[in-house]
């Protein structure tokens, strides 16, 4: 046999054409690479580094899970760090939330979730409702279930012969569908009564859940909803008993400066799903939460949840998770989120609010987007074909920050923006940094 090349790699990458740095060490809201080269993470990885890359007391208390008991199926046993993260998540969630499911990441929360909706409706005898409602241009996830519900075409598109059948109505992105007269509150009316319209095309009683981000993440660019509009979806939710399942994968565990999300839309969900920002990278966890009153159904009929997954509630995912929400909530590192966002949202406006190229820049906390435009009076996208997130990303990195560019804002095909996540613990002058380096990416890659 030859021997491999010293540079050989038996690891399948996300793109089999890119050579990639290694990773080396995590220092606050940077990480390091084998060659010594420090970069900010300006996007949390995927919204994930909330508490940057070295946090003290996550570290300590997965080494200390760890020592006393790293692994116990949950079909055997519970355990203390499992049940201590439930109750504190269920202590700080939106109003009903009563029960919480852990699982090993974002995907597997939102199929838990539509799992969980089916077979609440078959233990309440109302077994025909199956359709499940999203948005257009919506991301709840890779694996079939949630790729099905997704309304991004790009990410659906090759694997649509194994999907099942989904429906999708407009999203709520001000930028793009207010009309010109229109005052913010109606667009957000208006677009929440297609739901109703699609339930009613469907048949009120064949509708099981309607899914949907607070904040849409990865596919748009953390677009916000505009006042008013999850409370008329929430409406006409409970008008239809339809079940409201909200994907807090990206926006929730304090990304937009509250725990959950949905808080400043003064609704509750039936269900919800959170990752990311739980386990903070620190270790792979997700968890789904849900009403007292649909775990009351399985409770009281089959008691079955007929679902599950080898590490649902690992001990060392749960320990890990457990001291990354005692950072955010008792020691306080969520306070710093929203006056961190603002000062964040002002930078960037100040370098970058005129600028020919970016339409749009929003979002909350520190959770934020820039749409880039080839025309900002006509908001006309840039040609896909130039591949500008592509550019702006690696210029971005070769900076030394990491950013979140995509392609497709719009309509999965046209369309591209940047997304901002950085660290909670971020300070003023990492402010601006992160507007230094993106401005450096921008200049060496928008056209002129």
């Amino acid at each position: 046999m030859t021997a491999p090349s010293p540079t050989a790699s038996h690891v399948f990458p996300r793109h089999t054409h890119a050579t990639l740095p290694h990773a080396v060490a995590g220092d606050g809201c940077y990480i390091l690479d084998r060659d010594g080269k420090r970069y900010f993470d300006g996007s949390g990885g995927a919204a994930v580094s909330c508490l940057g890359h070295s946090d003290p007391a996550v570290i300590e208390a997965i080494q200390s899970q760890a020592a006393q008991l790293a692994y116990a199926h949950t079909s055997f046993f519970t355990s203390d760090p499992a049940e201590e993260l439930a109750d504190l998540l269920i202590e700080h969630a939106p109003a009903g939330l009563d029960r919480v499911y852990f699982v090993s990441g974002g995907s597997e929360a939102m199929e838990a979730a539509l799992k969980l909706a089916r077979q609440y409706f078959t233990e309440i005898g109302q077994p025909q409702r199956r359709h499940v409602i999203a948005r257009r241009q919506s991301y709840h996830g890779n694996t079939l279930g949630v790729l099905a519900v997704g309304g991004n075409m790009w990410r659906r598109q090759q694997f649509a012969p194994l999907l099942m059948e989904s429906t999708h109505i407009s999203p709520c992105y001000e930028y793009r569908g207010r009309e010109v007269g229109e005052s913010a509150f109606d667009y957000g009316q208006r677009v929440a009564n297609e739901l109703e319209a699609e339930i009613l095309r469907l048949g009120p009683n064949t509708v099981m859940a309607f899914v949907a981000e607070p904040v849409v993440g990865a596919t748009a660019g953390a677009v916000p909803p505009v006042e008013g509009y999850f409370k008329r979806v929430r409406e006409i939710c409970d008008q239809y008993g339809v079940l409201l399942i909200l994907d807090e994968v990206m926006c929730g565990m304090g990304r937009t400066g509250t725990l959950f999300a949905c808080e400043q839309e003064g609704i509750s969900p039936d269900i919800t799903a959170v990752a990311k920002g739980l386990g903070a990278g620190y270790q792979p966890i997700g968890a789904m939460l849900c009403s007292a009153q649909i775990y009351a159904a399985i409770e009281n009929g089959s008691g079955f949840f007929q679902h599950g997954h080898t590490y649902l509630g690992h001990p060392v995912a749960a320990a890990a998770s457990l001291a990354v929400l005692r950072r955010l909530t008792m020691d306080r590192a969520l306070d710093r989120v929203a006056p961190m966002g603002d000062r964040l949202q002002a930078a960037l406006v100040d370098r970058f609010g005129e600028h020919p190229r970016i339409g749009d820049i929003r979002g909350r906390g520190l959770f934020r987007g820039l749409e880039l435009v080839a025309d900002r009076a006509t908001k006309t996208p840039f040609d896909p074909a130039l591949a500008l997130p592509k550019k702006i990303k690696a210029a971005a990195f070769d900076a030394g920050l990491l950013c979140y560019p995509m392609g497709g804002t719009i309509d999965g095909a046209a369309g591209a923006h940047i997304l901002l996540a950085p660290p909670f613990i971020m300070n003023d002058d990492q402010i601006g940094e992160v507007v230094d380096k993106l401005d450096i990416a921008l200049k060496a890659t928008l056209p002129a």
